[in-house]
């Protein structure tokens, strides 16, 4: 049922979010990256939207949300930017996989306009967010930002001069 996979999807929402909302660490004053905080803030605040989105899409179409039990997302220790971002990678691989199996049961259940919804809104800027996060990462071990939990002049590089971090902010 199209229906109880939106409800999945949006309880799913907090479990791919919660690694972004995590990445707070940039704030702080003895790491100081605020271009990195505003990305991360700026993709945290676009899950929230595309959440509603999906709620709103649902009730258009004369569906309830089914709530589903969320279960409280694993915290992971952010250190650095290399960690961020992958796992920040990884979450949004997952949550875009998960709206290629949406659209894909749409079509087979004879709903294009879903499939079409899907696509369009959701899982087009996904798959474009999925190629900004890959450039970043590239980008930062190629500055030679490292997993050990040091902060490094390449994360400073990165804040400073990457392009997808100065819009947003």
């Amino acid at each position: 049922c199209i229906r109880c996979s939106m409800c999945g999807l949006i309880s799913a929402r907090p479990s791919v979010e919660w690694p972004i909302v995590s990445a707070e660490i940039f704030e702080q004053d003895d790491v100081a990256l605020p271009r990195v905080a505003g990305y991360f803030h700026k993709i945290t605040e676009e899950e929230e939207q595309n959440a509603q989105t999906l709620l709103d899409y649902q009730a258009d179409r004369g569906g309830h949300y089914c709530p589903k039990d969320i279960q409280k997302p694993h915290t992971l220790m952010v250190r650095n930017l290399l960690q961020a971002l992958e796992i920040a990678l990884d979450q949004w691989k997952k949550a875009a996989s998960f709206l290629e199996e949406l659209c894909t049961l749409s079509k087979t259940q004879e709903d294009p306009h879903t499939a079409s919804f899907i696509r369009k809104r959701l899982l087009v800027p996904k798959v474009q967010q999925i190629k900004v996060t890959g450039d970043l990462l590239t980008n930062a071990k190629r500055l030679g930002c490292t997993d050990g939990g040091e902060s490094s002049f390449g994360e400073y590089l990165i804040d400073h001069l990457q392009e997808e971090l100065r819009t947003a902010v």
